[in-house]
C-alpha cells in the first residue's frame, strides 16, 4: 500500500576510507539510539533511512536528531560526514558481499560506470506517497508523470557532482551521467511514463535482464545471455535440448529482482525519487526534501508545478529518463539551461508559498529561501561553487573530499506513521523545524 506521505534517504559519497575506517564507523554507531536505519554501501557510503513520518516537520526533526547523535560518535573517531554527489577518485569496493560481487560482474560488461555508481555516488533519495486511484494532483498517474518531468528540474537545481574527466567533464551532475551510462535498461524509466503506472512497471520489471540468480552457497550466478525475469519463468517450465533446466523462480526471487532495478523514479508502494545529488553542508538535505514534498503534497503547488513542467515533456519524448534530451541537459548544464532555469524558478516559488501551509518551521523556510536566492534565481547549482573555485581548470575541482569517511544524510525511508519527537534545536525559540 502507498505510504502515507513523504520521506527520504541519503547516500553519501565514498571517500576511500579503507576497511579499518569503515569498521571504526560501524563500531562508533553500534549502540547509538537512532530511529533511522543505517547501512554501509559498497564504497563506504553511509546511508541513513528514516522511519515513515506523518509530516515534513516530523521527518526533518527525526533525521536531524539522528544525524546529530551519529556525527558526535563519528567525530570521536576522527570521522566526518561530507556531501558530494560523486567522488572523483577511482571507485574502490570495500564491502565483500555476494550481491555486490554479482553487481560488479554484471555492470563490468558495459563499462566502468557500474563500479562508479556502486562505490563513488551519493544521493538524497526522497520517498513520497504514491497517490490515489482518483484523478487530480494526488492521483497516482499524475504523480508518476510529475515525478519524471520534475525530476529533471530537481537534477539541475541540486546538481553537486561536477565532472572532472571525460565523458562528463564540465557536467554539473556527473553522478547522473554515470547512472545514465549503466546497462541501458535497469537504470531507465519504463518506456511510456504516460501510461498506467502499474502496468508499465509490471512490464518493465518482467522484461528487465536478471542481474543475478541467488544460490544458497557459493557465488551467485550472473546470467550471461541477458535473460529477463519473464524468460526465467518460461524457461524453467520447459526442457531445452542441451540446456540445463533452471529451477522455477520463487516469489522472493521476484521481490529481490525488484531491488536490482534502479530507474530515477522507483515505485515501492511509495515513489522513491533517486535523482538528487548528495548536498553540501550538514543540513543540505533539508532543502531538496522540503521543496520536493511541497510540490507533491500541497494540492495547489502540485497542480501548478505540473502545469510548469508539462511543456518539458517534448524534450523527454525521444527516450526514457535519464537517457533523453531533457535529463541530459539537466545533468550537463544545470540551471544554465534557460528552460530548466525558468521551470526551477517557478517551482521553487510555488514550494516557498506551500511550505507554510504544510506546517514547515522557520528554519526550513529560511533554508529554502537562502538556496533559492543563492542558486535558483541566478541560475546556478551547488556544482557551480566547485567549478568556480580558485585553482579549478577545465571544469576540474581543485580539491577532492577531505573527510576520513562517507558523507551526507537525508531523511528517510517510507512514511507510514511516526510520532514526532517533541524536541527543538538550539536557538529555535521553541519552534519546530
Amino acid at each position: 500500500e502507498p505510504s502515507p506521505r513523504h520521506d527520504g534517504r541519503v547516500r553519501p559519497p565514498a571517500p576511500h576510507v579503507g576497511v579499518g575506517a569503515l569498521r571504526a564507523a560501524a563500531t562508533a554507531l553500534r549502540g547509538v539510539p537512532l530511529s533511522s536505519a543505517i547501512t554501509l554501501e559498497p564504497g563506504g557510503q553511509l546511508e541513513f533511512s528514516s522511519q515513515p513520518a506523518t509530516s515534513l516537520a516530523a521527518c526533518v526533526q527525526a533525521v536531524s536528531t539522528d544525524l546529530a547523535a551519529a556525527r558526535a560518535q563519528l567525530r570521536r573517531r576522527g570521522i566526518a560526514l561530507v556531501g558530494h554527489g560523486l567522488d572523483p577518485r577511482p571507485p574502490q569496493r570495500l564491502l565483500e558481499d555476494r550481491r555486490y560481487r554479482a553487481m560488479e560482474a554484471y555492470f563490468d560488461r558495459t563499462g566502468p560506470a557500474g563500479r562508479a555508481m556502486m562505490c563513488s555516488s551519493a544521493s538524497v533519495q526522497i520517498c513520497l506517497d504514491a497517490g490515489t486511484a482518483e484523478p487530480g494532483p494526488f492521483g497516482l498517474s499524475r504523480r508518476w508523470l510529475l515525478a519524471h518531468l520534475l525530476g529533471a528540474v530537481l537534477t539541475a537545481a541540486f546538481a553537486n557532482s561536477p565532472g572532472t574527466e571525460e565523458p562528463w567533464s564540465g557536467w554539473r551532475s556527473a553522478r547522473q551521467g554515470v547512472w545514465a551510462a549503466l546497462d541501458g535498461y535497469r537504470n531507465l524509466a519504463p518506456a511510456d511514463t504516460g501510461r498506467n503506472p502499474r502496468e508499465a512497471w509490471a512490464r518493465y520489471a518482467l522484461d528487465a535482464p536478471l542481474l543475478c540468480v541467488r544460490t544458497a552457497e557459493g557465488p551467485w550466478t550472473v546470467p550471461g545471455d541477458g535473460m529477463t525475469f519473464r524468460q526465467w519463468i518460461r524457461r524453467s517450465t520447459r526442457t531445452h535440448p542441451g540446456r540445463h533446466r533452471l529451477r522455477p523462480p520463487r516469489l522472493d526471487d521476484l521481490v529481490y529482482h525488484l531491488t536490482t532495478l534502479f530507474p530515477p523514479v522507483r515505485p515501492r508502494g511509495h515513489l522513491e525519487l533517486r535523482m538528487i545529488d548528495a548536498q553540501p553542508g550538514p543540513d543540505g538535505w533539508v532543502v531538496p526534501l522540503a521543496v520536493t514534498t511541497a510540490l507533491f503534497d500541497d494540492a495547489q503547488a502540485s497542480e501548478s508545478a505540473y502545469r510548469v513542467v508539462k511543456p518539458l515533456a517534448d524534450l523527454a519524448a525521444a527516450g526514457p529518463a535519464p537517457r533523453n534530451a531533457l535529463w541530459e541537459r539537466a545533468a550537463r548544464d544545470g540551471l544554465t539551461d534557460p528552460e530548466l532555469h525558468a521551470a526551477a524558478r517557478d517551482c521553487f516559488d510555488l514550494a516557498r508559498q506551500a511550505l507554510p501551509r504544510l506546517g514547515a518551521g522557520r528554519q526550513v523556510r529560511a533554508a529554502v529561501e537562502e538556496f533559492t536566492a543563492r542558486y535558483v534565481v541566478p541560475g546556478r547549482c551547488p556544482a557551480d561553487d566547485r567549478l568556480d573555485a580558485p585553482g579549478t581548470t577545465s571544469g576540474k575541482p581543485a580539491t577532492t573530499p577531505d573527510s576520513a569517511a562517507p558523507d551526507n544524510t537525508t531523511p528517510g525511508a517510507h512514511h507510514r506513521q511516526q510520532t514526532p519527537r517533541q524536541q527543538t534545536r538550539p536557538r529555535q525559540l521553541g519552534e519546530p523545524w
